[in-house]
């Protein structure tokens, strides 16, 4: 007996009362027997019976299971982070860390920022040690906090970070416990460790203020000479700022010029005068001269030089969470950061012809907080043409790498001779999880700089370039 395949299809028409489309006939050889015709059912490959027997209940189930276990095993293959024990160690061998000899007053912010990102954690810290140095007392410095899991990492873009990373490993001076030459008889920042040591047992008494009753809406003289006064009167060594009511110094505070009033006290105290970014930061800029090309390496080693990198603009372009973040700040009606509305800085941001155009207002905003390749390039080309030795571009930003190739070449075919960006940088294990700083680092450096004004980055790139003694006008805004 042998079998016929499937017949043409003309012929399947002509006879198309006998055929059925799941069906064919299966005819004998012997012309004298009358046809047969059996029926025979396709067996298709994707039917519920064969996927139920591959797919079992207990299969299934397995699976479902080992998503998790899988998850968690692309998570560590990215790597574990360090723990940075010898900065703990540094830390803890500071010589005001001790119990001997005199103590001074401790002055401690328990509702401290944590699990927000870097700047907006450093430029309260800051002025948490600035006001503890107007107070004649000890600031608490804290680590730099994601989670206050008992965990040493948390998770984050599906890779594992530190929960707490010693602030020492960001940044040198004052506010994180470093001494302060310009005023070597006030008392040097203790770290919360030490601080728990002294004033964590039974015997202590804590001293508690709350930020209740202060004047969180005056300009910021007003607000440092109440605090100051507040504090002038208390005896107790140990003492903390109970700010639930509200925070001592808030992100109105930090968007706002009232914190211009204290401009000229604050740039001339030692918690600017005397800042610098972390050894494990410096090495990290250092390592990376190739890419920086600094006219001398002395540039790039010597932390309080005030030279610039010659020939090099920092640009910080944000990102990221900024794409819904831009168009909030037009619904709120946003200025930039207050430190970014000083006098001295040349480009200025007025949303006032745009008070009754919603679409108008919205495309200012995106203009200045999310500009396009397009609008960056002409800005980029309007500074060349202010400061002609400009060659070179080097980018801050949260963007993937292979997004920033098209404003590469776009640059490259306007006359730049290149540019780098935060993902060209080469790190290590430990200087990977303080990229920020790094990026920073090199921005302060720059000849030229331009930020974002809505962003506390930007902010603190143009305080701490001011407070070098670089002019106003090399910071600029896009």
């Amino acid at each position: 007996m042998k079998a016929i395949g499937w017949m043409p299809g003309s012929v399947r028409t002509a006879f198309s009362w006998t055929f059925r489309p799941e069906e064919y006939i299966l005819l004998t050889t012997s012309p004298a027997a009358p046809p047969r015709t059996t029926k025979y059912r396709r067996r298709y490959s994707c039917s519920w019976r064969s996927f139920s027997r591959v797919f079992t209940l207990r299969k299934t189930l397995v699976s479902v299971t080992l998503v998790p276990v899988f998850l968690l095993l692309a998570i560590i293959c990215q790597g574990i982070p360090p723990n940075y024990e010898d900065i703990r160690s540094f830390e803890h061998r500071l010589p005001q860390h001790s119990l001997s000899g005199h103590q001074p007053q401790y002055l401690r912010f328990p509702g401290h920022l944590w699990g927000f990102g870097f700047n907006n954690v450093l430029q309260e810290a800051i002025m948490m040690s600035y006001l503890a140095y107007m107070s004649n007392v000890s600031f608490v410095f804290e680590d730099y906090t994601w989670s206050h899991l008992p965990l040493p990492w948390t998770i984050y873009d599906f890779a594992l970070r530190p929960a707490r990373i010693p602030f020492n490993a960001l940044i040198s001076g004052p506010t994180a416990g470093g001494p302060m030459p310009s005023a070597p008889n006030a008392p040097r920042a203790v770290s919360a460790e030490f601080y728990a040591q002294v004033c964590g047992g039974r015997e202590s008494q804590k001293y508690v203020i709350t930020s209740l009753n202060a004047p969180n809406d005056a300009d910021g003289v007003v607000m440092i000479d109440w605090w100051v006064n507040q504090l002038a009167s208390v005896q107790e060594p140990c003492i903390e700022i109970d700010s639930s009511a509200h925070d001592v110094f808030d992100r109105h505070f930090f968007g706002n010029p009232r914190i211009l009033s204290l401009w000229e006290s604050l740039t001339k105290s030692p918690m600017l005068t005397d800042f610098a970014w972390s050894p494990l930061v410096q090495a990290a800029v250092s390592r990376n001269f190739a890419l920086l090309q600094p006219e001398s390496a002395k540039d790039l080693y010597d932390a309080h030089s005030r030279k610039s990198l010659a020939g090099l603009v920092a640009l910080h372009l944000r990102r990221g969470d900024y794409k819904g973040h831009c168009p909030n700040l037009a619904k709120w009606g946003a200025d930039y950061m207050g430190i970014n509305q000083h006098p001295s800085l040349p480009d200025r941001f007025d949303r006032s012809p745009y008070a009754n155009d919603t679409n108008a207002r919205l495309t200012y905003y995106l203009d200045h907080c999310w500009p396009s390749t397009e609008q960056v390039v002409e800005k980029l080309r309007g500074i060349r043409k202010e400061y002609p030795g400009l060659r070179r571009v080097f980018v801050l930003s949260n963007e993937w790498a292979w997004s920033l190739d098209g404003l590469k070449s776009a640059l490259e075919e306007d006359g730049w001779d290149d540019l780098v960006s935060s993902t060209d940088i080469v790190l290590d294990s430990e200087q990977k999880h303080v990229a920020m700083a790094v990026d920073m680092a090199i921005a302060e450096k720059a000849e030229v700089f331009i930020g974002n004004g809505f962003s506390s980055l930007t902010s603190n790139v143009v305080m701490l370039r001011m407070a070098k003694g670089m002019e106003g006008k090399s910071n600029r805004f896009l």
